[in-house]
């Protein structure tokens, strides 16, 4: 688990792609530190950038707020974003706002990966 209630766990690179690992409870009082995170990877311009939501057990509108903000982003500079690993209460949310048709979502890090 991250510590001091950081929900960014791990960020690596994967060839040319990163991958960024979230963790815990993506809500207003987190939100700061994973946007500030996921912006730093922006800036470095990967091919891809996969986020993890394998152990996010919760997100709130801050935390979507910021995942579009970062779609835009890469999406400024040609780039790939996709989400994976994500429970039924946080793809819900996806489903509910229609955001699944824009996000590309995957069951697995490893097939996000492979695209």
């Amino acid at each position: 688990m991250a510590d001091n209630g950081d929900c960014v766990k791990e960020v690596r690179r994967a060839g040319r792609d990163t991958v960024v690992v979230l963790v815990g409870m993506v809500d207003l009082h987190h939100t700061p530190d994973v946007h500030e995170a996921l912006v730093t990877v922006c800036e470095q311009r990967p091919r891809q950038l996969v986020i993890n939501l394998t152990e996010v057990s919760y997100m709130d509108s801050s935390g979507i707020g910021t995942l579009v903000e970062v779609f835009r982003r890469v999406n400024a500079y040609k780039g790939k974003l996709a989400l994976c690993g994500l429970n039924e209460r946080v793809h819900s949310i996806f489903e509910i706002t229609k955001l699944d048709k824009f996000f590309r979502i995957f069951a697995t890090e490893q097939e996000a990966l492979a695209e």
